[in-house]
């Protein structure tokens, strides 16, 4: 096949020789005319030149062309790249000795080993001009020093403004002479299953790298990551190292915050997970208002999914939506009229597919604020406005730190409130003596106690205030028996100490 500059200069020449022989042999006017070589040639050269695009969808069209085919994102490259950041985080681990806590072999041998550094690499992106930093909870988990290093090679010092690990996102803070490049906050519910997206990040700390690929589905749940269940997934390759970093759409902003892969050698396959952006906008406002961490409204109402069978005896087509299983009393949700057995179908004219979107689309919301819910209620389809209010304080949310010869010395427990509930990733309805910090190398922690879980009963006693516990933990008595709920079950103990 030739080249098309090389046939066209071919077709000219012979059209060059072949006018005057056209002009002689010219038909009468009364016979047809039969096409001569020149119009032949024309046709060729006219077949040649590209079709007009098929018809497309405004904004979307298909590459057409070698010229489109050979685009770069280049130029997109060069304007976000610079605003995503390496994250150093350091932690001093002290190793244990098996020596520990005996005095004759501590005397000889010592207490234990010196503290050892350990650390650990993510990435971020600075979404303000002031320094504001976004990258994942997980990246800075324990962390005591975090450091920020720019893609022009300089590093900064960072403050923790918000961390919120239900959600796994962190916001950071680093100061400069001048303003910092940013990239644009998106909005992630104008993605479509098959847009283009660049991943930023540094895998395995080998430096800055970008991938490419598409949006490969919305609003995955259930992934095992953390307690968010409204991810994107996308088939840029993302690795060890790129947590915290950019997804980008080809207008140049940051739609998601790349944090996980499925993956069975720890190398990426296609399947990557980030953090809508639109969550993420409204962990960074909660940040600049001052939130340590972030809250998310409280409405009084538990919900469920709805299944095949609900769905059915609901008369619904599909198993859609969000199903009321409970409404607190004197809580917005009852005073706006929501009752056990409704059905959530929408939030501000957005479908609600099921549970987890219905609460990924009320932490999207300003608390203060209301919404608009399209429910199902007794067959019939209603609308109701909702206030969302700030998650209710419990009646004391005083800390007290147990001390003394008991298991439970180490531990710091409080009263579980909704509010705290909400903030430890747990149902707002949860009631009880939570722990919420074990020392390290207290009883406690040697009996295996871990934050986040709650004192039902202890020596026979039920527990209903943290000084009832402080007070049972005082007791001189080396049997202890008790009920500990950890994730929803309990765990009975008996043990001498």
């Amino acid at each position: 096949m030739f080249p098309k500059g090389l046939m066209a200069l071919l077709v000219s020449v012979l059209l060059a020789f072949a006018g005057p022989v056209f002009a002689q042999d010219k038909p009468a006017p009364d016979k047809p005319v039969e096409p001569g070589l020149s119009d032949v040639l024309t046709d060729l050269l006219q077949s040649m030149e590209e079709p007009p695009p098929p018809p497309a969808p405004p904004g979307r069209r298909l590459p057409f062309g070698r010229s489109e085919i050979q685009l770069s994102f280049a130029p997109l490259v060069k304007e976000t790249a610079p605003a995503v950041v390496n994250v150093y985080a350091s932690k001093q681990a002290r190793a244990r000795s098996p020596f520990e806590g005996d005095p004759f072999f501590e005397r000889f041998f010592g207490g234990g080993a010196p503290p050892r550094a350990q650390s650990a690499l993510g990435s971020g992106v600075l979404v303000d001009k002031s320094g504001i930093v976004v990258t994942n909870y997980h990246v800075i988990r324990d962390a005591d020093e975090v450091k920020v290093a720019t893609s022009d090679g300089r590093e900064f010092e960072s403050k923790v403004l918000l961390k919120d690990e239900t959600i796994d996102l962190a916001v950071l803070k680093i100061e400069g002479d001048a303003e910092f490049p940013v990239i644009p906050i998106g909005d992630s519910d104008a993605l479509e299953i098959g847009d283009l997206v660049l991943a930023i990040g540094n895998p395995f700390g080998v430096g800055q790298t970008t991938t490419s690929g598409i949006v490969s589905a919305l609003a995955r749940s259930h992934i095992g990551v953390s307690d968010f269940g409204f991810f994107i997934q996308t088939d840029a390759a993302i690795n060890p190292g790129n947590s915290g970093g950019a997804l980008i759409n080809m207008s140049g902003q940051v739609v998601g915050i790349n944090t996980a892969i499925y993956s069975r050698s720890g190398g990426s396959i296609g399947i990557g997970f980030a953090i809508p952006s639109n969550i993420v906008r409204a962990v960074v406002n909660a940040a600049k208002n001052g939130q340590a961490s972030f809250e998310r409204p409280f409405i009084g109402a538990t919900f469920e999914p709805v299944t095949a069978p609900i769905a059915e005896s609901l008369g619904m087509k599909l198993p859609t939506g969000a199903l009321v299983s409970d409404v607190f009393e004197g809580g917005p949700a009852a005073k706006a009229g929501l009752k056990p057995g409704d059905v959530v179908l929408a939030m501000n004219d957005i479908a609600i597919e099921h549970v987890d979107a219905l609460g990924y689309r009320l932490a999207t919301q300003p608390i203060g604020g209301k919404a608009t819910l399209r429910i199902l209620s007794k067959g019939e389809e209603k609308t109701i406005d909702i206030s969302l209010e700030r998650a209710p304080e419990g009646a004391s949310n005083a800390v007290i730190s147990i001390k003394g010869r008991s298991p439970f010395a180490g531990a710091k427990v409080t009263e579980l409130s909704p509010r705290l509930a909400q903030r430890l990733g747990m149902r707002t309805e949860t009631t009880g003596i939570i722990m919420t910090d074990i020392d390290r190398n207290s009883p406690a922690a040697g009996f295996g106690f871990r934050p986040g879980d709650i004192v039902r009963e202890v020596n026979g006693e039920k527990i209903s205030s943290a000084a009832q516990l402080e007070q049972i933990a005082g007791q001189d008595t080396r049997w202890w028996r008790f009920v500990v709920e950890r994730d929803g079950k309990l765990l009975r103990q008996m043990l001498r100490y």
